[in-house]
């Protein structure tokens, strides 16, 4: 019998990516979507029809709902990756950031606890975590100091996964993931930021693109590399909390020279602080300026995770280099944004995702 597994946020980057891996590995899948007016199934429509794949409407806000789905599916496998993830908007919205960042592993655990089905859960754990770092690098016994009420509620998270594991026998791991990429990335993190805005730029669609802090540095891997150490933590013999990262550590500065390079750009930059702009030299035109707007309340500066131990005993190394991220990011969103030009209206805002 397949085993099966329920993925909550399987409309996200990586419920997506995770969902094609489980599929391809002869799992039954079921997708938890939250209800919307509209559509948000972009990355995961080319799934539906496929043998295996069920989704089924659920919110991490309703015990009651989670109660009656967990309990109609009996799953083997329970991947949590739902949550508001954004950090810059969880400043915006906190109450709602908690309440399902921190509240909904809470239910789903204690529904597994109630209903005592021997089910492996996974809990999506974050480098925000660390916060204002307290280790460098950072690993699995570095201790948490989160700077915003994302990073927070993943802490919550995390300890809470860690409380049913040891105190009701409940096979629960955490991953803590580093930031990850990919095309099917949100359009409203800085590196599709900066992989749509420069294509454009570079098309002649738009003159210049506003940015925050380029002095953020962090540890950016792969989502599709990501997602095979998500079901190795699950498949390992037993319950426990891994690191997953790439170990290198690169700039928002970077990040935008590379994808620069990518699109036959060199971005060299001229002034400080909010004065600050990035220039191409082969025009001569400004197309990076700096934007108090996208400043964090408080900002996390530096990020960089050590995996050893996930490589050691999970047998998980990332794949991807730094340059080839943002070469495949770039070359997509190249794709639709000349479509853009052809069309004469917006196609990336619509959020459709390379498959």
């Amino acid at each position: 019998m397949a085993q099966k597994a329920i993925i909550s946020g399987i409309t996200g980057q990586d419920g997506s990516y995770l969902a094609e891996l489980l599929l391809s590995k002869g799992y039954e899948v079921y997708g938890l979507q939250r209800r919307a007016s509209l559509p948000n199934t972009g990355r995961i429509d080319h799934l539906y029809g496929k043998k295996g794949f069920n989704m089924t409407y659920a919110d991490l806000s309703d015990s009651s709902n989670l109660l009656r789905v967990i309990k109609k599916i009996e799953p083997d496998e329970f991947y949590n990756l739902g949550a508001q993830s954004h950090v810059g908007v969880s400043f915006d919205v906190p109450e709602f950031t908690v309440n399902t960042n921190a509240l909904g592993p809470l239910r789903i655990l204690e529904t597994i606890r109630n209903l005592g089905m021997p089910i492996k859960y996974y809990q999506a754990s974050s480098s925000e975590m660390f916060g204002k770092v307290l280790e460098i690098p950072q690993r699995e016994t570095t201790p948490f100091n989160p700077q915003s009420p994302y990073g927070l509620s993943k802490v919550f998270a995390f300890h809470i996964t860690k409380i049913y594991r040891t105190g009701y026998n409940i096979f629960a791991s955490n991953g803590i993931l580093f930031n990850h990429e990919s095309p099917r990335r949100g359009i409203n993190f800085v590196t599709r930021k900066v992989t749509i805005g420069l294509s454009r730029i570079s098309l002649g669609l738009q003159k210049t693109l506003k940015l925050g802090n380029l002095d953020a540095k962090r540890d950016w891997g792969y989502s599709k590399d990501y997602v095979e150490a998500i079901w190795k933590i699950l498949q390992h013999k037993e319950p426990d909390d891994f690191l997953i990262a790439t170990g290198e550590t690169h700039s928002v500065r970077e990040w935008v020279e590379e994808v620069g390079k990518h699109l036959g750009m060199s971005i060299t930059w001229k002034g400080k602080g909010l004065l600050e702009k990035g220039i191409d030299q082969k025009t001569g035109k400004t197309i990076i300026e700096i934007d108090p707007i996208h400043f964090r309340p408080n900002e996390v500066e530096f990020l960089q995770g050590d995996s050893s131990k996930a490589q050691k005993i999970l047998n998980w190394k990332p794949k991807t280099t730094f340059s080839g991220l943002a070469k495949l990011m770039t070359e997509q969103d190249l794709v639709y944004v000349k479509r853009e030009a052809t069309e004469g209206h917006p196609v990336v805002t619509q959020q459709k995702f390379q498959v």
